[in-house]
């Protein structure tokens, strides 16, 4: 018996209705499902709840029904329990969903079989806020909560002080997040199989403008030099206001995500799908 998470794009009816099916077919398979407390209540399956704290232990694997956001719900809620993570896309063309939903079955039953490829994708830790810790597949973004100023922050790599950045914001991205937020800042498209990470302003009011490419095991420390403060966001959810001088410290986390997959998926092929560059 394998028991088997389920993460569901709240906002997508097919979705939900394709998550009860699931569960009612791997029970039918003599597996078991579990749901955190919102997926269970959309869904209607009340009996399938498990508390968020509880919901990696004991997984044999995580299947999101979504686009890439369900995926990186299911990266914070598993990610650092090593769990591999099948994403059946109900979302537009994502680049990290791997099967259509009419091959959910088939690929659960491959992947429960052995029959399927993991590739692991670098995590960011993000600590602030007095010892709060969290997981990120894609980015950490420290920004200013209104649009009147420019947010003034220091950087320091493994310590030692860089300088000082006049910005909307800074981005803290892994080669995963490069193709999000970074890459409508400006930054580089990085292969998300590599270990790096990117530091990009957001609309940056300064002469060095430019986005970084550092060493993996670099430590990124980010303080708040404005007295009006700054808001932390971690692959999207804003987690924390930040007061003037609280600090981000960003670094590679030692546990990859792990996503299952079925044969090759070329990077440069998903991103002339989502470009369009096929007939340039």
């Amino acid at each position: 018996m394998a028991v088997i998470g389920l993460i569901v794009h709240q906002g997508r009816p097919e979705a939900t209705a394709a998550a009860r099916e699931l569960s009612e077919w791997l029970a039918a398979e003599g597996h078991r499902a579990r749901m955190p407390p919102e997926e269970a209540a959309a869904a209607a399956c009340a009996d399938l709840e498990v508390a968020p704290e509880r919901f990696a232990a004991g997984l044999d694997a995580v299947v999101t029904l979504g686009g890439d956001g369900s995926i990186l719900r299911a990266v914070e809620l598993v990610g650092a329990a090593g769990v591999p993570i099948l994403g059946v896309n109900f979302g537009r063309m994502g680049y990290l969903t791997e099967v259509a939903p009419a091959d959910a079955h088939a690929a659960i039953r491959r992947m429960l079989a052995g029959d399927h490829g993991v590739e692991e994708r670098m995590l960011l830790t993000v600590e602030f806020a007095g010892g709060q810790r969290r997981v990120a597949l894609n980015e950490a973004v420290v920004e200013r909560p209104a649009a009147s100023y420019a947010l003034r922050l220091g950087v320091w790599f493994d310590g030692e002080r860089f300088t000082t950045y006049a910005a909307d914001g800074l981005i803290v991205s892994t080669p995963t997040g490069s193709t999000a937020y970074s890459l409508s800042a400006g930054g580089p498209v990085v292969d998300p199989t590599h270990r790096a990470l990117l530091l990009t302003p957001v609309s940056p009011h300064m002469l060095f403008d430019r986005s970084m490419v550092v060493a993996a095991d670099t430590t990124l420390q980010l303080q708040v030099l404005s007295d009006r403060g700054a808001v932390l966001s971690v692959d999207g959810r804003r987690l924390a206001e930040l007061n003037h001088h609280d600090e981000v410290v960003c670094s590679a986390s030692p546990h990859p995500a792990r996503l299952v997959t079925f044969g090759a998926r070329r990077f440069h092929q998903v991103l002339k799908t989502k470009f369009g560059l096929n007939d340039r």
